[in-house]
């Protein structure tokens, strides 16, 4: 470990937003304070107060473009799309900009998740003094272990000691702090209040949303799985702060993925109020949020701008907006047709504001979701078709006259995504000036996807917007996000199981067995989003079938793309498995021209040293040491 003096740790806290809470309520309520002091944890409504800043905090990490993108943008999944500024670009590692230590994005986490560890520390020293429910402080202990696991994924080693000892809440702006080994912070600062939150919390949540055993098991069966990984280090992935491989009990990564098996099987077998969607398309549906799959998340409501952390109305992309979503979404707006604005911004699931920041590569739509027809995630993920709204804008025309001369309606498709390769579409005819195709007997232009350009590419409906105050108009679309962001879901437990077993762990449900459960349900239709219609079809045999009788680690991967694609875990993912360098290191689109149907390879560096994110540098300049000593601070490589 290196001594070293730092300032970030406990000046934060006195400066975050208290919103305090009510155990006699069905929900958080929600009222701003200025400053958390010592003294204030000391009272019953403190701890409550302290509570539910946790919760609230999740906002600025969850649903925030930024962070959102630096998990996104240079995986498989997501690139730089045209409208995108260095942030989005720098995340890319394809020669067009660099991470370096001053990118902002790669330091939302850490300067979101200290004022939340320091806060939980706050309630645990004092909350069994003003009698505060046991079960209630291991809230507490949850979430300074999932925000200390949160930064050990990112940043390798962090400082356990926040200015008052290991673990201990600090109130002063002291400048002194200690880097733990990656092995400290899991087995000091993880694990242990993960043990202590499954045993003491609720099975049922004790407010809407709040933690549960089943919350807890599933992050401790996650960080048994990703510390495995790390003891592993198959690739020979640096760490930092230089340590060993070892753990300090001795037990090796096979003990780990064992456990992480364990306790994944354990929150499947005792679900307490979870439970999975019977169907994918209502996993992500609007309509049908809050649901029992969905076991913790950022909130969000259309009921109040001050509870919802941003503006219904007109948000910008900072602070606790709920943003991250119109990063990915295209500039549909300039569709025309017959001089028409045809689709116009809408707060619809499928429309909402533009920014055009992040595009998916070609590689998603030919590898990730080559099956369309039985696997209803891809079409439970994307908006493969814009529809016509041209009347909700006040424009009564009734008809407008689209691809090959035929009329189109409000709600029909103006321009679609072609599920199957298309060789006879024409892209020399006017596209809506989005370079759209005709084919023969089709009224909306044509894209296929494997011609899609960084200008237009389908959107993400999965997270889009979903407001029920438009009355029949095109609504408040400039407003930020009023849905809950999801962070962890009840089917996450089926791949955590599957990828431990896949690495060496037993028991009595195999890799092949749990993955089945999620592609069966994949397989279960009950709604086409892309035709608009309703689709009763159950694939599930088929998808079942296709399933290879050995499952091995590629394809939970593929499958865990198709389950979360988009929702920030695919970073996390590759850099756990140390995948990230293999999978991400090109990808196919065309250039940012609208008309661009002729796609092109990019390649990636991705060095070994990007498994670690940078320590912010506006951190690192606050530091009372040597120029040798903030150096040593830095992940080296940055």
């Amino acid at each position: 470990m290196r001594k070293i003096k730092i300032k970030i740790i406990s000046i934060a806290i006195l400066s975050a937003t208290l919103l305090l809470g009510s155990c006699t309520e069905e929900i958080l309520q929600e009222e701003p304070r200025g400053v958390f002091t010592p003294d204030f944890f000391q009272t019953e409504l403190g701890v409550q107060g302290g509570l539910t800043y946790l919760y609230e905090n999740l906002r600025y990490l969850y649903g925030q473009p930024y962070y959102y993108n630096s998990l996104e943008t240079g995986t498989d999944e997501y690139t730089y799309a045209q409208s995108a500024d260095n942030n989005f670009k720098n995340a890319d590692l394809s020669g067009v900009g660099n991470i370096i230590s001053d990118t902002y994005t790669t330091s939302v986490a850490w300067n979101t998740v200290f004022p939340a560890i320091n806060t939980a520390s706050g309630i645990i020293e004092n909350a069994a003094a003003v009698g505060i429910d046991a079960s209630v402080v291991a809230e507490a202990k949850f979430f300074r272990a999932f925000n200390y696991f949160l930064l050990v994924q990112q940043y390798g080693g962090v400082p356990l000691d926040l200015g008052s000892g290991e673990l201990v809440f600090n109130s002063s702006a002291v400048r002194t702090s200690i880097r733990n080994t990656v092995p400290e912070v899991y087995t000091k600062g993880i694990f242990p209040d993960l043990v202590a939150a499954i045993n003491e919390l609720p099975d049922s949540p004790r407010l809407t949303g709040t933690a549960t055993k089943n919350v807890a098991r599933l992050h401790l069966a996650k960080a048994y799985l990703t510390y495995a990984w790390w003891l592993e280090n198959p690739n020979g992935i640096p760490t930092y702060p230089e340590t060993p491989r070892t753990d300090p009990d001795g037990k090796d990564a096979l003990y780990y993925f064992q456990q992480a098996y364990t306790i994944a099987m354990d929150g499947i077998n005792n679900p307490g109020p979870y439970s999975l969607q019977e169907y994918f398309y209502d996993v992500h549906v609007g309509s049908n949020d809050r649901h029992s799959e969905m076991m913790l998340y950022a909130d969000r409501t259309e009921e109040s701008p001050i509870y919802n952390g941003a503006s219904l109305g007109w948000s910008g992309t900072g602070g606790s907006a709920n943003t991250a979503v119109w990063m990915v979404t295209s500039n549909y707006t300039t569709i025309k047709v017959d001089d028409v604005a045809a689709v116009q911004r809408e707060a619809d699931q499928s429309l909402g504001r533009p920014w055009t920041r992040m595009a998916p590569s070609i590689n998603v739509f030919e590898e990730t979701f080559a099956e369309k027809d039985l696997d209803s995630r891809y079409d439970g993920t994307f908006v493969s078709s814009y529809r016509g709204n041209w009347d909700k804008g006040g424009n009564s025309t009734p008809s407008l006259t689209a691809a090959n001369g035929m009329q189109i309606t409000p709600g029909d498709a103006v321009i679609s995504f072609l599920d199957d390769y298309d060789a006879t579409v024409d892209y020399s005819v006017n596209g809506g000036n989005l370079g759209g195709g005709e084919v023969a007997g089709r009224s909306d232009y044509v894209i296929n996807l494997n011609e899609i350009n960084r200008r237009f590419y389908p959107g993400l409906w999965k997270l889009g917007t979903y407001r029920t105050d438009n009355e029949g108009g095109l609504g408040q679309p400039n407003g930020a996000i009023t849905r809950p962001f999801p962070i962890a879901k009840f089917s996450e437990f089926y791949f955590i199981a599957a990828e431990a077993y896949v690495k060496g762990a037993t028991g009595g449900q195999t890799a092949y067995q749990l993955i089945n459960v999620i592609r069966g349900r994949a397989g279960k239709w009950r709604y086409d989003n892309g035709e608009k219609s309703e689709r009763m079809e159950d694939n599930s045999a088929a998808m079942i079938a296709a399933t290879p009788l050995v499952v091995d680690l590629d394809f939970i991967l593929a499958e865990r793309s198709r389950e979360y694609f988009g929702e920030g875990y695919r970073w996390l993912d590759l850099v756990r498995t140390q995948k990230w360098a293999e999978y991400a290191a090109s990808y196919k689109i065309a250039s940012n021209d609208a008309s661009d149907h002729s796609p092109t390879t990019t390649n990636r560096t991705i060095e070994k040293f990007h498994y670690l994110r940078p320590i912010p540098q506006s951190q690192i300049d606050d530091l009372d040491m040597s120029d040798d000593e903030k150096s040593a601070y830095q992940n080296p490589g940055y």
